[in-house]
């Protein structure tokens, strides 16, 4: 099974009719994930056998603006997702924040390379982590600046305090897969930052390239797996940490204090005395 993320910043007319015809073809395929279609776009996340996931892409790509899309793939496990939700959003990623022309506003790119360089030159550079707080405190980059985000609507209001903290460092943005770098370096340069640039095609594209480098513990992911690695990758350290013991742990579930409920790290010998807290992931039973 393979597992692929996408995302293009375009304009959509007709919501309606391009959900339907991306509906019918990913079906088609007996592929099963979310895609999200907005007027600025589309922003997805399928799974499907090898063979069918090759299909769909060759499929996509007769449509025009498909022809230039960066397919993120990686290796699935057949239930990552239970069933196929393809919906209709204002933002194809939620910033509260919308009317940017993308692809003339964002920022610069560097490139895996680039970015491998730059560790290797030892220059003077942050990351700013753009994901959401959980999934940083499993992996992370050297050099990172974490903004705690509880989601990615936090951004805006972060940014004051942040733009004043990075004044003058060369900044290089990352998310999973770009797309929410894309959106967010438009409006931070909009608020003043300088010398920002963005991690071409996200995380997951550097850890392919340069496994157990400068990227440190895993990847979370927004599937049934809940964290990937890449092909080929030694054994690594885990640096999240349990909640309550602190022992080095990757266990992720559901703590439902919260509305809408967060993610927290929890070990197996503390999840039996807090057994409030839901598996994240509906395989994963609790003892």
């Amino acid at each position: 099974y393979t597992i692929i993320l996408f995302y293009k910043f375009f304009k959509i007319k007709n919501l309606e009719a391009f959900k339907l015809k991306q509906k019918k073809i990913a079906e088609k395929f007996n592929l099963k994930g979310r895609m999200l279609i907005g007027s600025e776009g589309v922003n997805g996340t399928l799974e499907g056998t090898t063979k069918n996931v090759k299909a769909y892409i060759k499929e996509l790509r007769k449509q025009n603006v498909f022809k230039d899309m960066v397919f993120k793939d990686s290796e699935g496990t057949g239930t990552g997702f239970t069933k196929l939700k393809i919906k209709t959003r204002p933002e194809i990623v939620t910033l509260g924040i919308s009317g940017f022309n993308v692809k003339k506003e964002t920022a610069k790119t560097v490139t895996a390379d680039q970015l491998e360089k730059m560790y290797k030159n030892k220059e003077d550079f942050v990351v700013l982590d753009l994901r959401n707080d959980f999934e940083v405190k499993v992996g992370y980059f050297e050099n990172t600046v974490d903004p705690e985000l509880v989601n990615f609507r936090d951004l805006p209001g972060k940014l004051p305090k942040l733009r004043k903290a990075l004044r003058g460092k060369k900044v290089v943005t990352v998310c999973t897969g770009g797309i929410r770098c894309e959106k967010a370096t438009c409006l931070m340069k909009q608020e003043g930052f300088e010398n920002l640039y963005q991690l071409k095609d996200g995380i997951y594209s550097y850890m392919k390239k340069y496994p157990n480098k400068h990227f440190k513990g895993t990847l979370f992911t927004f599937d049934n797996r809940m964290t990937t690695d890449v092909v080929g990758m030694k054994k690594r350290e885990i640096v999240g940490k349990c909640r309550f013991c602190e022992v080095p742990c990757e266990e992720f579930y559901n703590d439902d204090n919260f509305r809408p409920s967060r993610k927290i790290i929890c070990c197996n010998k503390c999840i039996v005395k807090h057994k409030k807290f839901r598996s994240a992931t509906p395989e994963r039973k609790q003892s």
